[in-house]
């Protein structure tokens, strides 16, 4: 076999690449749950936080990837096709059903290795055997319920210690276990809360033959970096299944040799980005594409867990945009805001905005909108264009923009 043609490109070609993967550029999929659920096969997962200043994250990510869509599209997904469920991936996530197999290696060896903390959990979970098996019968007999409906049984219930705020909460602590173990997952939401059901009765279908760790690794390492367009070993180790690749090295080199990777040069100007960087075969066609200008951006607003952005250093070595959440700093240190959405502006971040949805006076409130210094006067009107189309989809009545709005798009911007 001949050896393949090693590819050189630019930074601008990987980040273009990078987004196109993401589904943030080109024609938007269509607003439904087939649509949904495309956007889901490429990206991965939808990272959840409970945090809802502007909305659930989840549902940021894909509105950037489909525009203003109806929720329902995505609770069919789901709740009743269950083409998706909650598991974990890079972090607790929607994932796909068809994917089963691969997280079905994390449930069935959580908790069974030698760590401090794998040790910690099966002592723990043995200490507190009454309320494990009380939490599995209760919801054997009347799932899908909620945790509220569960009560703390035991003797001398060993309470769960950490610096965080499932401290003491055992009722809690047990359902996130059993769930990672694979024993129980989320059979729907009302409010928020989460309904929890046996797996089986939730995933019926699901239950194939388990994988080994060379094939759950040679699945995942290939749609890591489908998703990411162009990356680094480093890149993949800590995305889609962060860092629960087992022979990684192993991976990416037989993936090499069968071809079905390959490895490009990444070249600015007379500098060539350091370490190996590897594309899918698949995705040549379109690397070739972007490269004769075959280029339909977007602008966007991204939720702060955005798939395109969650390796923050990966984001500022490509993007050159430093970007960290400043939920937990106090108010007066923060330089952004609470709740900062990057703007996505084509191959570039160009600025981000400070928002929060009040959903009493049915109001989007900007209270700041920051430009990079690379930022160009001519986007302005692109920028607002999508704070409108977020409001919209939010369903507020009015946007009201706070004083601090960058002078290089003063014109498009009130304030």
């Amino acid at each position: 076999m001949s050896k393949p043609i090693e590819h050189t490109i630019t930074p601008e070609i990987v980040r273009r690449l990078a987004i196109h993967r993401q589904r943030l550029a080109g024609d938007r999929p269509p607003a439904t749950s087939s649509g949904i659920l495309d956007v889901v096969r490429d990206i991965g997962c939808l990272q959840l936080d409970p945090i809802s200043a502007v909305a659930r994250s989840h549902t940021l990510v894909v509105r950037s990837r489909v525009g203003n869509y109806d929720l329902e599209e995505l609770d069919r997904l789901l709740w009743q096709d269950r083409h998706l469920f909650e598991y974990w991936a890079h972090a607790a996530s929607i994932v796909l059903t068809e994917d089963y197999p691969i997280h079905h290696a994390l449930m069935r060896s959580y908790a069974e290795g030698d760590s401090g903390w794998h040790v910690r959990v099966r002592e723990w979970i043995e200490q507190n055997k009454v309320l494990h098996d009380y939490i599995l019968s209760e919801i054997t007999a009347r799932g899908p319920i909620a945790s509220r409906e569960l009560e703390e049984v035991g003797r001398d219930p060993q309470a769960w210690v950490s610096t965080g705020w499932t401290s003491g909460r055992n009722v809690s602590r047990m359902l996130d276990f059993l769930w990672l173990k694979g024993r129980i997952l989320v059979a729907n939401r009302k409010g928020g809360q989460k309904l929890w059901d046996l797996a089986e009765r939730c995933l019926p279908a699901a239950n194939g033959s388990a994988l080994t760790d060379e094939e759950i690794d040679y699945r995942a390492v290939q749609k890591a970096l489908r998703a990411l367009g162009v990356a680094q070993p480093r890149h993949i180790k800590i995305h889609y299944i962060r860092d629960r690749y087992r022979n990684l090295d192993d991976t990416i080199s037989q993936l090499e040799r069968e071809g079905k990777i390959q490895r490009v040069h990444i070249k600015d100007g007379d500098r060539t980005l350091p370490g190996t960087w590897y594309i899918h075969r698949d995705d040549l066609p379109l690397l070739e594409r972007l490269q004769a200008g075959g280029w339909q951006p977007r602008t966007t607003l991204l939720s702060p867990f955005d798939n395109l952005i969650c390796d923050r250093a990966r984001t500022e070595l490509l993007f050159d945009f430093n970007y960290r959440i400043e939920i937990y700093v106090p108010k007066h240190k923060r330089q952004y805001g609470y709740y900062v959405l990057p703007i996505l502006h084509g191959d570039r971040l160009i600025g981000r905005i400070d928002p929060i949805m009040n959903r009493k006076a049915q109001r989007l409130e900007v209270n700041n909108v920051y430009a990079e210094p690379d930022a160009l006067a001519e986007a302005g009107q692109a920028v607002r264009a999508a704070i409108e189309e977020l409001g919209h989809w939010l369903g507020a009545k009015a946007i009201d923009y706070g004083e601090n709005m960058p002078t290089i798009w003063r014109g498009a911007l009130p304030g």
